[in-house]
């Protein structure tokens, strides 16, 4: 078992039930569709398997939608692409056409107003650059800088331009509200750029009466790092795509921008989540290279709750000896995390109350004890997330009766959230006790912690904790 999770991107490479299967049993805690490519006839096959697969191997993998929010995309080439060279002049035109190597068109129809002269305009994530240098009616003429390929429906990125536009589109509305009838629990909202983005997509939720969805702001562009502070006031964690980001920064900022992004998250007590370098994996090889090994274990022990998988998982050849290379990764690192400094960090920065105050007595009495494993009942799952702050050195085994409740605790550090039905406290916590006996392999004389409310179901706050030996 990881403490750390592990998010896997389902592609075309991975949609099949024995790769799927292979993917949860090798370490996948979240499977994750993305709606600039997936469509709903997908996702809802995927979401049936996903279901077979969990009450056949008794796992609780959680569901998550990423979507794509105000993205930039240019449209279709003649041929699904086009080269352009160094010195060419190519228009960019706001009305729908085909493309070729002189033109193409995008999807913003405000486009032209937003651009100014030499507005630098990057494409294939940074790959190609043009420079613009002239504007009409309904088009910009651009310089290319750096030549190369782009590709159908590839996205736009303008570094330093805010955009008029409005953040969600008509897909995004209807994304969101097919995620609400499907029941995924965690929805990514790309190219956010202020907390009044987030606050837009948890408007809609409210109106559909949906408080289970955690939201999820991608940190994938300046203003979203400039803004960070205080969008992770309004999202429940923030998401930091790699990739997308070093396209509108210098990338020898990433690095430190990932640093303080999960320092944040840590201090607030919300989801951090890192996107996976394993590029190897893209390019047919099933071992990593030394620099993304170490990249893993980096985010493991900055104290990161998940690393995502994208195309690795997607469009790479091995998608699930990817999730294993990142499992195996994982259980390393983990040993090297320094728990007790983000204990005494959390614990600075702790509301004083009940529930938190238990937490804390928990998390620091399993370290003083050795403890093989914390087991908490939990109605909410709001006690278990608190102790997952904390980073336990063992496991936080969850157990909740609403199945909502067990899959919205997949991405959280150190959560193995489990559903069980007895609604006596006794017996549930026997049950709890053979479950965490057999999934760690404990040993007569190996101490747990439990911890809940009592009167079971009967108090909304977590007011004791029990130490036992199997």
């Amino acid at each position: 078992m990881n403490k750390t999770k592990i998010i896997a991107t389902i592609g075309p490479n991975s949609y099949d039930e024995e790769i799927l299967q292979q993917i949860i049993e090798n370490g996948a805690d979240v499977v994750r569709f993305n709606m600039s490519y997936a469509n709903y006839d997908f996702c809802k096959e995927v979401i049936l398997t996903i279901d077979k697969i969990n009450q056949k191997l008794g796992t609780n993998v959680g569901v998550m939608m990423d979507l794509e929010g105000s993205c930039l995309r240019v449209g279709s080439f003649i041929g699904g692409k086009a080269t352009f060279r160094q010195g060419d002049k190519i228009r960019i035109y706001i009305s729908e056409m085909l493309g070729d190597m002189t033109h193409f068109s995008v999807n913003y129809p405000g486009l032209i107003d937003d651009l100014k002269f030499r507005t630098l305009i990057k494409l294939m994530e940074g790959e190609v650059e043009m420079q613009v240098v002239e504007k009409g009616l309904d088009y910009v003429v651009c310089e290319v800088i750096k030549g190369g390929t782009v590709n159908d429906n590839s996205k736009i990125y303008i570094p330093n331009i805010s955009l008029n536009k409005k953040f969600l589109t008509r897909q995004d509305k209807e994304d969101i509200l097919f995620a609400h009838k499907i029941g995924v629990d965690f929805l990514s909202v790309s190219n956010v750029s202020s907390s009044e983005d987030v606050l837009e997509v948890n408007d809609l939720l409210i109106e559909l009466g949906n408080n289970h969805i955690a939201l999820l702001a991608k940190i994938d562009n300046k203003n979203a790092v400039l803004e960070m502070d205080n969008i992770i006031e309004v999202a429940d964690g923030l998401i930091l795509s790699r990739n997308d980001l070093a396209v509108e920064m210098n990338m020898e900022q990433i690095p430190s921008i990932k640093h303080k992004m999960v320092a944040k998250c840590q201090k607030k007590g919300k989801l951090s989540i890192v996107s996976a370098e394993l590029t190897s994996f893209t390019e047919d090889a099933i071992v990593p290279n030394r620099a993304e090994v170490s990249d893993i274990a980096n985010g493991v022990t900055e104290g990161v709750d998940a690393i995502m998988l994208t195309a690795e998982t997607t469009i790479g050849s091995h998608p699930a000896e990817a999730v294993k290379t990142m499992a195996t990764v994982m259980a390393a690192a983990e040993e090297n995390i320094n728990y007790e400094y983000f204990f005494e960090t959390s614990l600075e920065t702790e509301a004083k109350n009940i529930t938190n105050t238990i937490s804390s007595s928990v998390v620091l009495g399993a370290r003083e004890l050795e403890c093989k494993a914390i087991i908490v009942m939990t109605n909410s799952g709001y006690t278990a997330r608190r102790m997952s702050r904390f980073r336990p050195p063992c496991p936080i085994i969850a157990v909740a009766q609403n199945i909502s409740v067990v899959k919205s605790l997949a991405l959280h550090f150190g959560i193995f959230p489990v559903k069980m039905d007895d609604n006596d406290f006794d017996l549930l916590a026997l049950e709890a006790k053979q479950f965490a006996t057999k999934v760690l392999n404990l040993n007569s004389g190996d101490k747990v912690i439990i911890t809940g409310g009592f009167p079971f179901k009967k108090v909304k706050h977590t007011n004791f904790m029990k130490i036992e030996e199997i």
